[in-house]
């Protein structure tokens, strides 16, 4: 039987990152759930766990009170018209379901998908599942483990604005020999950048893995679990690169084993 992987998001919206994160587990060989705070599921009923993006983390649980209004950064479109023009032409399917289906939560909290996702993020860490948090739940992770978040990036971005955009355009460096390196097959690559929001103290338990080059984490991992991984990117959204792919694989692979890495089935898909 295929490995059952719980996907989390909200009660409302997050239809395009639900389809697309469905679709690449799928791909990778594995049956997707959805989970959310409407419709939650014990975590003994799946063999992995994907934390979705979405809403801020609400920073009380890192110990924080909120930004006011005026402190929040704005998002800085990428966007030129033949950029526009490509994304429509090479990616319709998921730019119009991104654009369509999903709401704009990212300015705001959801306190009962906190309290899911920490809970099951919880047993999943207890029964030593395969973890992925995608953009929100890389932060979400971090905090469950102890570390804490920047609400504001945009002092980091004053010589260049952030990118706002499902387009692989974002540099990111990857630490050699790291599981996330492992996953991908490659220690540098180009990703996306849906988010205003990144990981500021990194747990003690996880290691910074990738950056983008003014120093902004990108990625964290456990360094001795299989599979306790969290990225600032959306792969989903990324199905035309090989090296996105195989992150869904690698995840597919170590719920197969239990959690247990195998080098063999890794080198099924690099």
């Amino acid at each position: 039987m295929k490995p059952v992987v719980g996907v989390t998001g909200p009660n409302r919206g997050g239809t395009a990152a639900w389809l697309c994160t469905r679709f690449a587990v799928w791909m990778a060989g594995g049956r997707a759930v959805r989970i959310t705070p409407a419709h939650p599921m014990a975590v003994e009923a799946v063999d992995a766990v994907i934390i979705g993006g979405g809403a801020d983390v609400d920073p009380s649980l890192y110990g924080e009170e909120p930004a006011t209004p005026s402190m929040r950064s704005l998002r800085h479109s990428s966007r030129s018209l033949p950029r526009f023009l490509a994304t429509l032409a090479l990616f319709p399917l998921f730019w119009l379901l991104r654009r369509l289906l999903s709401t704009k939560t990212a300015m705001g909290g959801d306190t009962d998908r906190d309290d899911l996702e920490t809970r099951l993020l919880k047993g999943a860490l207890d029964r030593g599942l395969p973890v992925l948090g995608i953009c929100r739940g890389a932060q979400l992770l971090n905090v469950v483990c102890g570390g804490t978040l920047y609400q504001d990036l945009r002092a980091y971005y004053s010589e260049t604005p952030n990118l706002w955009t499902i387009w692989p355009q974002k540099a990111v460096r990857i630490r050699p020999h790291s599981q996330l390196a492992k996953a991908l097959g490659r220690t540098y690559c180009h990703v996306n950048s849906l988010h205003r929001q990144a990981i500021r103290s990194p747990a003690d338990s996880l290691l910074p893995v990738a950056h983008e080059d003014n120093g902004i984490t990108q990625a964290i991992e456990h360094p001795d679990a299989p599979f306790l991984l969290g990225v600032q990117w959306h792969p989903e959204y990324l199905p035309q690169k090989r090296e996105q792919r195989a992150l869904f694989r690698h995840l597919v692979v170590c719920a197969e084993h239990g959690g247990a890495e195998s080098n063999n089935s890794q080198q099924n898909y690099e």
